[in-house]
């Protein structure tokens, strides 16, 4: 009988463990990243989006981080950074709100500490990265300020209030234009054809004040941004269907060299 019970137990044992759960679900989920779904322009919002947009501003400063040196400097803290990100997606997706924002709050002081850190050891050359990590070269870091900088999908209809993804994305061009000061901005207001010429005129202008306002809330002083508005006037694309009217209903930002203003100005 003992005999038998032992042929049997790890039997039992095996057909126990024979169902695992799916990849992204039970144990499986503390190792599975997925990332955050885009907030739309016409989309109602909600107390979530707002952890979802605290969630796009703590990665891009990371991600910003990451490109002035921060993984060659601290790789320890950039890992665990990460993995902070990674959980909180985890939060926000298994409707853990109040969680994800204690999250937020301690992974907002850990980027700031971290970026204190990292400016004082390249201040002291205690650690000396690269310059420009990851661009071979200026013109293609303003191609990527640009990119970033005239991102779509960025108003809703009839409002100058900012979408989060662009909002995400203007805060990562923000924190590296900082140190990139040899480039000033020209923010220009759009609207779409729907409404008369002093309506979207005015629409327009506010858009283009209120991308000045967060990028001086982002750090840029205000002497380095100026601001236009030409209404419906001048659409990215011809056309009235709704795609078409989401994409004229923006900011143009171009980058502007102050040592070439200067050189004209003699």
């Amino acid at each position: 009988m003992q005999t038998l019970l032992s042929l049997l137990l790890p039997i039992v044992v095996l057909l126990g463990c024979s169902a695992f759960p799916e990849h992204g679900t039970g144990g499986m989920a503390e190792h599975h990243y997925s990332s955050l779904s885009p907030v739309m322009a016409d989309e109602p919002l909600g107390p979530e989006h707002g952890l979802r947009f605290e969630w796009e501003l703590a990665s891009r400063h990371l991600d910003v981080l990451i490109l002035e040196g921060a993984e060659l400097c601290f790789p320890a803290s950039v890992v665990n950074a990460r993995r902070m990100l990674e959980r909180i997606v985890r939060e926000l997706h298994g409707g853990l709100k109040f969680d994800a924002a204690n999250d937020l709050i301690v992974q907002r002081v850990t980027l700031e500490r971290l970026e204190k850190q990292l400016d004082a050891v390249v201040s002291s050359a205690a650690c000396i990265p690269p310059k420009s990590v990851g661009f071979q070269s200026t013109a293609e870091l303003a191609e990527k300020i640009y990119s970033l900088l005239n991102a779509d999908n960025q108003f809703a209809f009839n409002s100058s209030e900012i979408n989060p993804k662009y909002m995400g994305r203007l805060a990562e061009a923000a924190m590296i234009l900082r140190d990139i000061t040899q480039f000033n901005l020209l923010i220009t207001g759009h609207a779409d054809a729907i409404g008369n010429t002093k309506i979207n005129k005015k629409l327009s202008l506010a858009r283009a004040n209120q991308v000045k306002r967060y990028l001086q809330i982002f750090g840029i002083v205000s002497s380095r941004l100026t601001v236009a508005a030409v209404g419906s006037s001048d659409p990215l694309f011809e056309g009235n269907q709704a795609q078409i009217r989401l994409t004229n209903r923006r900011v143009s930002i171009e980058l502007v060299e102050v040592n070439f203003n200067r050189q004209n100005q003699l």
